[in-house]
């Protein structure tokens, strides 16, 4: 009997999804376990067995690229272009709709699109004309507020202020806004979903007609849903359409930007019963990973419930390591990943995961010492971001104020009622007089050159840089830059926006002075503003690899989703940092942040290392916090936990020292548990201190002194060679962890 080749290539549960017939079907499909392959052949399988055609067919994903390797899939499949079928992103297809019903839409036949930064110009100048304060409603705060709005279905009118006059303000500055898009005939991103969801409800002969043409609805990603996305799903399916919807609930990790879970959880309950197939198989991980995986994600209520498990090899156990401080961490995986390329890997096979995009700083410079090429997979090294270039600017004015880049760079940021025009004439100033544009701006307050407002804005940012250097003259650079970043504005600017985005550039801000305090220990002699701006230059001008397929890869665990590398570093695994602070006592959030976790552990297809910092300095604090909870979930045989002293290696034990999130020595997990080949190794604290001590300079309870914190006493040194950690108590400063290498410290 000849196999069919369509689906001979199934496993079983993917054979199921492919081929039901259900009018409601949803493919609970886990991480690794083949969701497009089912997706595609059902398609192909909808046409060819059961007779409908392309036109018949609407596929719907989130991103271009998965609907353009959907497409490419169906057609090699089919052998012949997919042609009339609709497969595409949302807002891809409702642009599509609203192109052919634009009348019915209300909308002018050549109406444009708006992208983010055209739409936010837009809002300014709603804020202009209707002369608001845009320090109190910055414009990108309104901007979050309006497509929020949208995402969840109303419209101006459909809001309620309750009195709240700065609820009123949004609603109104909503108002007007989508009044300017009506007259200059213009289109946002979110408008389009809304906007063509409007026209099913408005025109039901369109909708009559599409409900009859799409014949099965198919989506992809399903758990990443919005409110409205949702709304526009169902009304098109009606009572009568098939619909098939793929997603996983625990990969749902997108709720801060309108993502509804309860979309996927309650879809079966909303459309009046589904069937349900599990796509559990996992053709990516080991089974160690995988059993990591599941141990942690089972800890989260209300899910729809599945394990993943695959028929491939059990793997290599999971490595654990704990960090002295954020250095350290950074340097043992910067060390295993030399290694590992020595070994015969590929750069581009390794990736470095982690919460914040200021964890990245860091690892940065530990792979620069390194020589390892990377890549910040979508977006920038550390001194390349936006809101750290505006912060050096500031600093750079301090030291030269005729810094003409960093001058026009900063001028009107924050926004100082300085436009183009102003800029322009202190510009075309400074070239006339042959002077920089400091010294310009310096004449043109000085003789009035300027409007009333131009100049008194010009007056207030040349006091400020003038005010700034004078009072931190005598400071450290860390609380010089710790000052300087509060009182420029820059951070008041970013704590007014909304979203993700805006809490990264504040996380970024904060981490850009524990960057300068760290200069200030590591450096060779007292460090000044000069030398760190030199540093900051230097490490900005060395480029990450341009080679993204020769590059070990950096980014957050958000960006992580969908992607896959034979080997993973998941790294900052500690209370407070990941699961964040904000999170760990929100039940709904903390759920978010296993998700996350589960999403970083299953990227990892051979080789998993889980790492965290017994102390970090991170966002200008140093903290001393427990490892993460998503650890002690884990059971302890699938992991061996690896010391820099020493070649021993055993699994971590669930017994914590000192309180249930850790002690704060070793570790942090009991000493006392067997290693995975039954050999025990038991190591008491104080020995095992001792033994490293042979080959420090330093000894127990010795009196140093150290050039900024004075005379301390060493109460603990683990490590050896240059790169040896020393814990200090010291008379004025309390207790600090420094780098041997870089510690310089004198004998008393």
């Amino acid at each position: 009997m000849t196999q069919d080749p369509l689906l001979s290539i199934l496993n079983d549960a993917q054979h199921q999804a492919v081929t039901s017939d259900a009018p409601r079907l949803l493919v609970l499909a886990g991480a690794g376990s083949g969701k497009t392959r089912v997706l595609v052949h059902r398609i192909v399988w909808l046409i060819r067995d059961r007779k409908l055609t392309p036109s018949n067919i609407l596929a719907v994903t989130f991103t271009n690229k998965a609907a353009a390797e959907m497409r490419e899939r169906i057609g090699t499949l089919m052998r012949v272009p997919p042609g009339a079928m609709w497969v595409g992103t949302f807002h891809g297809i409702a642009h599509r709709l609203l192109r052919m019903h634009w009348k019915d839409a209300g909308l002018p036949e050549n109406f444009q699109i708006l992208d983010s930064d055209d739409q936010l110009r837009v809002i300014k100048r709603t804020l202009k004309y209707l002369n608001v304060d845009d320090s109190r409603w910055p414009p990108k705060q309104v901007q979050w507020f309006i497509n929020n709005q949208k995402d969840e279905g109303r419209r101006p009118e459909h809001i309620e202020h309750f009195g709240d006059l700065h609820q009123k303000t949004l609603i109104d500055l909503y108002q007007h806004y989508q009044q300017a898009c009506t007259r200059g005939g213009m289109v946002d991103f979110a408008e389009l979903l809304l906007r063509s969801h409007e026209l099913w409800l408005k025109k039901p002969e369109i909708l009559a007609h599409y409900q009859s043409r799409f014949k099965h609805v198919l989506v992809d990603e399903f758990q990443d849903t919005n409110t409205v996305q949702y709304a526009w799903l169902r009304v098109l399916a009606g009572q009568q359409g098939h619909m098939t919807i793929v997603g996983d609930d625990d990969q749902s990790i997108y709720g801060w930007r309108g993502a509804k879970i309860e979309n996927i959880q309650h879809f079966g309950k909303d459309v009046g019963g589904a069937e349900i197939v599990k796509l559990e198989q996992n053709y990516r991980s080991t089974s160690t990973i995988l059993a990591a995986a599941n141990a942690v994600i089972t800890r989260n209520p209300d899910r729809l419930g599945k394990e993943l498990w695959t028929n491939g090899e059990e793997g290599e156990p999971i490595t654990l390591y704990a960090g002295f401080n954020e250095v350290d961490e950074a340097r043992f995986i910067s060390d295993r990943i030399d290694s590992a390329l020595l070994n015969g890997k590929q750069r581009k096979d390794i990736a470095i995961l982690y919460r914040s995009n200021a964890q990245s700083r860091v690892l940065e410079e530990a792979l620069l010492r390194a020589a390892i090429p990377y890549r910040i997979y979508g977006g920038h090294r550390f001194f390349e971001r936006a809101e750290i270039k505006n912060a050096l600017c500031y600093l750079r004015l301090l030291c030269h104020r005729d810094d003409d880049a960093a001058f026009e760079r900063v001028v009107n940021v924050p926004a100082r009622a300085l436009g183009d025009k102003s800029v322009e004439k202190i510009r075309e100033t400074a070239r006339a007089m042959n002077h920089s544009m400091w010294e310009a701006a310096l004449y043109l307050v000085n003789n009035k050159g300027l409007a009333a407002r131009a100049h008194n804005a010009l007056r207030q940012f040349l006091g400020l840089i003038e005010t700034l250097a004078q009072e931190t003259l005598d400071l450290s650079l860390g609380e010089q830059t710790e000052i300087v970043v509060e009182r420029s504005g820059l951070m008041d600017l970013y704590k007014s926006e909304k979203g993700e985005k805006a809490q990264a550039r504040i996380e970024n801000l904060q981490e850009l002075v524990t960057a300068v305090r760290q200069f200030e220990i590591e450096g060779e002699q007292a460090p000044t503003l000069a030398n760190f701006l030199d540093h900051a230059a230097l490490e900005s001008g060395d480029k990450q690899s341009e080679d993204a397929d020769n590059a070990v890869q950096l980014m957050t665990l958000h960006s992580a989703k969908g992607l896959e590398f034979p080997v993973v570093f998941l790294c900052g695994l500690e209370e407070g940092m990941f699961p964040s602070a904000q999170s760990k006592d929100e039940p709904d959030r903390l759920a978010e942040e296993r998700r996350l976790c589960y999403v970083g552990i299953t990227r990892a297809m051979k080789k998993l290392y889980l790492s965290y910092a017994e102390s970090r300095r991170l966002y200008g604090q140093e903290k001393m916090n427990g490892p993460s909870r998503f650890i002690r979930e884990i059971p302890p045989t699938l992991m061996d936990e690896v010391r820099i002293k020493s070649t021993i290696t055993r699994p971590v034990s669930n017994t914590y020292a000192g309180n249930s999130y850790g002690g704060g020595s070793g570790t942090g997990f009991g000493s006392g548990s067997s290693t995975r080949s039954g050999t025990t190794a038991k190591l008491p604290r104080k020995k095992r201190l001792r033994e490293d001590l042979i080959d420090a300079p330093y000894r127990l309870g010795q009196r140093v002194r150290h050039k900024k914190f004075g005379d301390g006493v060493v109460l603990d040194c683990e490590g050896s060679g240059p790169n040896a950690q020393i814990h200090i108590n010291f008379a004025d400063v309390g207790e600090k962890r420094l780098v041997m290498q870089y510690a310089k410290l004198e004998e008393i």
